[in-house]
């Protein structure tokens, strides 16, 4: 009886996808989709303008690809995402907020630090060059101005001195005068000296509970019990009644003012 079940069920599955098929293939008979058609040719030109068109196409392309690269290194993101991993750390809480529930944290505290910087550049660069009003490489050093401004305020003049003096550049006489790849990475290691300082500082009162928890086990003699499994409460309860997360990101965003 299963077997004969099994077989009608398979049959009347079977003629179902047929009726299905048979009545899809009338429906686009019926009414035909229209699709696109696209046409990628590649042919010779002796046409300077089209040429210089072309080179333009694949700048852009170019800065495109790029542009994970320099959210990171040249904005707040790096200072943002690596204190947000340390508070992640210093509760033990292991993959808890998740990965992906930071980076989107740090991404949009990001856009808000930037916010102001973002619309200098558009203001001053982006909508001139979109209006025809300037060509693409004074645009370029337009739009960079603000970052670079904006880096110049967060970098330390150690770390700028650094790699002026390893590129054995001439010493600039004005903050215009430092091209980025030498206060790019000067800006990186300043975002990390800043960003270690503030997760040192938020590691202290979690180090304060696990070492007073350990010391309470030891003397109970519950060396069996791992302290973490007790500690993490404590943590916890303690981030929650200080508003930790409202804490930690009214701290970044003053980082920045």
């Amino acid at each position: 009886m299963n077997r004969m079940t099994r077989k009608k069920r398979w049959l009347l599955a079977l003629g179902a996808g047929l009726l299905l098929w048979v009545g899809f293939g009338e429906l686009v008979q019926a009414q035909p989709i229209p699709l696109p058609n696209i046409d990628l040719q590649i042919q010779q030109t002796d046409d300077p303008v089209e040429v210089v068109g072309t080179l333009r196409l694949l700048v852009l392309l170019t800065v495109l690809s790029l542009v994970p690269a320099i959210l990171i290194l040249v904005t707040s993101f790096t200072r943002v995402v690596i204190v947000l991993s340390f508070v992640r750390n210093a509760l033990a809480t292991q993959q808890t907020p998740p990965n992906q529930v930071l980076i989107g944290l740090a991404l949009f505290l990001t856009f808000f630090i930037m916010a102001p910087v973002l619309e200098e550049a558009k203001v001053k660069a982006l909508d001139p060059y979109l209006a025809g009003e300037l060509p693409q490489e004074e645009a370029i050093e337009l739009a960079a101005a603000p970052f670079k401004e904006f880096m110049f305020n967060q970098t330390r003049e150690k770390d700028l001195a650094l790699f002026v003096n390893m590129s054995e550049m001439e010493r600039p006489e004005t903050k215009e005068d430092v091209p980025l790849n030498v206060l790019i990475p000067a800006f990186v290691i300043s975002e990390l000296k800043t960003a270690f300082q503030m997760g040192f500082i938020i590691f202290i009162p979690f180090l304060v509970i696990d070492v007073v928890v350990a010391s309470t086990l030891m003397a109970m003699g519950m060396f069996m019990v791992p302290p973490i499994m007790i500690s993490l409460p404590f943590k916890l309860m303690l981030f929650v009644m200080v508003d930790g997360w409202y804490l930690v990101v009214k701290s970044l965003l003053e980082s920045f003012a």
